[in-house]
Order: structure tokens, then sequence, then C-alpha cells
């Protein structure tokens, strides 16, 4: 039997998910610090981003700032966190390292929706008679809609696979399974970790990907 086969065996003994140190627990972390991580970026990176978007300035410095996140290790802001007032507050260190990391993809995106929306198009709503925020909402957030979608399964793909390097500061997660396996030199078990948290984000992007469909404001008109 080789390495996938014991990892397998491993998946499916009832015994590795049971308990605090089980698979059902870690996915529970894993999801909760995602899921957290992922709302609170939401939360500031994407109003910022469809307001500069809709007034046309500002954003490009923004996109700037925010994309410095991207060039900073998300284990280097951990274990900066790790050393200061807040490495005993639980799961905030982690939460804003995530932050961090989601933020560019979710204001770049979202900033260049917004901005592609055709000026033609704006002006002739404009000239309908439509307020700047009748504007936004039947014209360039249905445009822009494809792009801040991009955007948060980008964000949310990339949260819940970076979100196992939380384990290698002590914290939850499904990263706890794969340290867990590597301490004990269980390379099944470190395969298994890595064939759950490769799993969850292809479920995440499915998910997504079928609430795109469902929610897109262009579908909803074709099938009035």
């Amino acid at each position: 039997m080789g390495v996938l086969g014991e990892a397998w065996t491993w998946l499916t003994t009832g015994a590795n998910w049971s308990g605090e140190s089980g698979v059902s627990h870690r996915l529970s972390e894993h999801l909760y610090v995602s899921g957290v991580a992922l709302a609170l970026a939401c939360a500031i990176a994407l109003p910022l981003a469809l307001y500069l978007g809709h007034i046309g300035r500002g954003g490009a410095l923004a996109v700037n700032i925010s994309n410095v996140g991207r060039a900073v290790p998300v284990f280097a802001v951990l274990a900066l966190f790790m050393v200061s007032p807040l490495r005993n507050s639980g799961y905030v260190p982690t939460v804003i390292a995530l932050v961090l990391f989601a933020v560019p993809p979710l204001l770049t995106n979202a900033y260049v929706g917004m901005t592609g929306v055709d000026r033609s198009v704006r002006e002739a709503a404009s000239g309908m008679g439509m307020s700047g925020g009748q504007l936004f909402l039947r014209v360039e957030l249905p445009l822009a809609y494809p792009m801040i979608m991009t955007g948060l399964r980008s964000a949310a793909v990339q949260v819940v696979a970076t979100a196992t390097i939380a384990a290698m500061v002590g914290q939850g997660g499904l990263g706890r399974i794969i340290t867990a396996g590597f301490n004990t030199y269980n390379t099944p078990q470190v395969v298994a970790g890595a064939l759950l948290v490769a799993v969850l984000a292809l479920l995440v992007e499915s998910v997504l990907v079928a609430l795109d469909r469902l929610l897109s404001p262009l579908r909803r008109r074709r099938t009035v």
C-alpha cells in the first residue's frame, strides 16, 4: 500500500475524526478562522473599493497600499504577533494576518470592476435621470459583479489554504493535523491533512461559483 492508500486509511478511521485533535474539531476551527478573516476583509475592502471606483479617484493608491500585504509573508506577520501583546489573544493574530492577505484581491478586483464600466453606459444612465445612488446600484454594481465575485473566490481560496500556517505558531485548524504528522514522522497523516485542506479549498471554490451563478444580477434579469 502506497502513501496515498495509507492516507486514505487514516482518513477513513473513525478515531481520527473525534476528540479535540480530530478532523471534525480541526475542521470547525479552520472554517471559523477562515470565515471570520474573510468577512472582515470583505467589510474593509469592498466598501472602499466600490466607493473609490464609483467616484473614480484614489483607487490606484489604495490598491498599491493594499498590495503590500501580498509582499509580506503571512508566517512573518504571525511570528511578529506572537512576540507582541496579542500573543495571548487567541485567534486574533491569525485573523489579522489572514485579513491582510485577503484584502488585496478583494480590493483590486472590485475597484477594477467598477472602473471597467463603460463611460458611455454611465453617461446614458445619467442622461436618463438616474441619481448617483441609482447609477451605482442599477448600473455600476451589476456590471462590476463578475469581477467582484472573482476577487471573492480568489481571496476565499487563498485564506482557506493559508490558514493552515496558523498551526506553526500553535493555533488550531487543519494545519495542526499536518504538523502533528510531521512531529511523529507520520507521513500518511501529513498527506491526509494536506488532502483535507485541498478538498476544503475546492469545496469553497465550488460553493462560491454556484452562488455566483445563482445571485448574478445579469442572470436574474434574463429570467424575468
